[in-house]
């Protein structure tokens, strides 16, 4: 079990990603550009978010022109004049809370659904990736980017983004407004205005790079603690609670070093900020108190420039802690636009052929060959050629690692072959659409994929859109409708992640059902009866048989009896083909296939 994703595996993912994810260079916001079209889908509602922002905005810019007048002119004695400011004041806090309440709702409700098409879209593309990405990556970090990553984007389009773009309109409105007030004041602030953005920027940059980090670390703690729980009848079986414990924790303590490291970026970027632009407004109070006492400027203007300095450096200092937020967003932006940036090493043909109609299930495989890009070193199938007529029953066997299930995965198109072709009657698979392919085919792994839902549900896999009685039949012919009987609620019994709450053989039965359901014509059986009790064997090998009339059959097996009654034996070894006939001719050959039979019909 890996604990570290390491940084070759990175370097794949980040050489993979589209060019507007591409690392350290550029805009630091620039991932967070690739949002737009999400946003452009529901621009009404952003439009009208960004009405309510500015209206907000607006009358916050108000106040301080009320006050002016209250100042001058509203302690002159009428008191009908005050009367008069503070009722337009009520009234503009009124228009300022609606609106900002609005604009709540609407920039959050848009940062939901922007990260829920997100969410899919990724979720989307991900299982539609080829194996062969799969076999470098990590589940767990897969999903830490799929969750915690999208967490973090919602978090900043929902409420970060938008309070930046509050502050933004704040502070160039009061800087505005604070010019018309009192320019020979204003030209003090604007001098200032270079020596806090630009500790922001640096310090911004620093944030950003030790966001990521954290976020990696993250993932990596996430990845170990996926594939720990996933087996942890394995890890129990073993006594190794301590030493994952160790290892885990071990990787959530660098994960918060990391996230210590971005949080106290953070923290020194918001102290710089806000001393920065608050001792500039003390500086600026200084020199107008001097102009006033000195006749320049009259209390009630002053008045005006100082709340305008208020809410600009107020502003610019919340900018600066949301900076740091938009930064992390940036950062989970970039790790989730690198998984969508990743193309498919199966490709879709531009122009599928299309297979015929009915399809017959013929398979040829015209000198293949293939090497696992894990395994670059190693040849997994080498000038491998073979032809399997419709309705024929082959099996394929050998020794472990001969190449057999290499066989099934070009089948299902998961890999392309290096050299040579496969075809599927008489369509080379690379020119059809694997969608259009793979719905030809019924596959029962070694390793039967089990889900957290019903027996019903797992059943009708394949085909969502069986009726009961379908299922039932498919359950009966796969010798599963004893045990399923006994269960409380029986197809509508919930089964656990992964089917825990089952036995293996009684997984492998339903999983030999979802195959008998799909109807194929064409059925690949890895191992199908390597879970089986032998009572049980004998039923499924019973359905199994029936379930093979009229179907190309492609049977893998370790246990001989179990492929005695097909029409043809292939037998691999090391990637080639070294043998093939029935079972009579191998036994007498002296071959491979004599000495695994020797061995295994002497012991039984």
């Amino acid at each position: 079990m890996a604990l570290v994703v390491d940084s070759e595996k990175r370097g794949e993912l980040g050489a993979a990603a589209s060019p507007g994810t591409e690392r350290g260079r550029g805009s630091s916001l620039k991932p967070l550009r690739l949002l737009f079209p999400y946003v452009l889908r529901y621009r009404a509602r952003a439009f009208f978010a960004l009405v309510a922002l500015i209206v907000a905005a607006l009358a916050t810019l108000a106040v301080p022109l009320a006050v002016r007048r209250m100042i001058d002119f509203g302690f002159t004695g009428d008191k009908s004049l005050i009367d008069k400011y503070f009722a337009v004041m009520i009234c503009v806090v009124f228009v300022l809370s609606m609106a900002s309440a609005l604009r709540y709702y609407l920039v959050t409700t848009l940062g939901e659904r922007i990260v829920s098409d997100l969410r899919e879209q990724v979720f989307g593309h991900l299982v539609a990736l080829s194996p062969a990405f799969f076999d470098r990556g990590h589940t767990g970090e897969m999903m830490s980017r799929l969750t915690a990553d999208t967490t973090q984007i919602k978090a900043a389009v929902g409420a970060s983004v938008s309070v930046a773009l509050r502050n933004l309109v704040l502070f160039l409105g009061a800087g505005a407004m604070m010019v018309i007030t009192s320019p020979r004041l204003s030209m003090f602030v604007l001098a200032a205005i270079p020596v806090i953005v630009l500790p922001l920027v640096a310090f911004g940059r620093a944030v950003r790079k030790r966001s990521r980090q954290a976020q990696d670390s993250l993932a990596e703690a996430s990845a170990y603690a996926a594939e720990t729980i996933g087996a942890v009848r394995t890890v129990q079986a073993f006594t190794s609670e301590s030493d994952a414990a160790k290892r885990f924790g071990g990787a959530v303590e660098t994960a918060f070093q990391a996230a210590r490291q971005s949080t106290l970026s953070r923290a020194i970027l918001t102290a710089i900020g806000i001393f920065l632009v608050f001792a500039s407004v003390v500086i600026v109070l200084w020199v107008g108190a001097k102009d006033v006492l000195a006749g320049d400027m009259t209390p009630g203007r002053l008045g005006q420039f100082v709340l305008y300095a208020v809410f600009a450096a107020g502003a610019l200092g919340e900018l600066s802690q949301v900076w740091g937020e938009v930064q992390q967003a940036s950062g989970a932006a970039e790790r989730l636009f690198e998984i969508l940036g990743i193309r498919p090493e199966v490709k879709v043909p531009a122009k599928p052929v299309v297979l015929p109609t009915p399809a017959r299930g013929e398979i040829v495989f015209d000198n293949v060959r293939f090497h696992y890009p894990t395994r670059p070193e190693t040849s997994a199938l080498e000038g491998v050629s073979f032809r399997v007529a419709p309705g024929e029953k082959v099996a394929i066997v050998g020794p472990s690692g001969s190449g057999k299930s290499t066989v099934f995965n070009l089948i299902l198109r998961f890999y392309d072959p290096e050299a040579g072709r496969v075809t599927f009657d008489g369509v080379t698979i690379a020119d059809a659409d694997p969608l259009d392919l793979r719905r030809h085919i019924a596959l029962v792994p070694q390793e039967a994929a089990i889900f957290a839902a019903s027996i019903r549900d797992n059943i009708a896999f394949g085909r969502p859109d069986a009726n009961d009685a379908q299922i039932e039949r498919a359950a009966e012919m796969a010798a599963a409708t004893e045990f399923i009987r006994r269960l409380p609620q029986g197809l509508a019994t919930m089964i656990g992640e992964r089917g825990v709450t089952l036995s293996g053989g009684q997984r492998q039965r339903i999983a030999i059902a979802r195959a008998i359901l799909r109807d194929a014509p064409l059925l690949l059986l890895d191992e199908a009866t390597s879970s089986l009790d032998a009572e049980s064997e004998t039923l499924v090998q019973e359905a199994l048989e029936h379930s093979m009339t009229g179907r190309t059959t492609l049977v893998i097996a370790h246990r001989l009896a179990t492929v005695l009654s097909c029409d043809r034996i292939i037998v691999l070894d090391q990637g080639r083909i070294v043998d093939q006939g029935t079972h009579e001719q191998l036994a007498a050959s002296g071959g491979l296939y004599a000495r695994l039979a020797k061995l295994q019909f002497d012991i039984h």
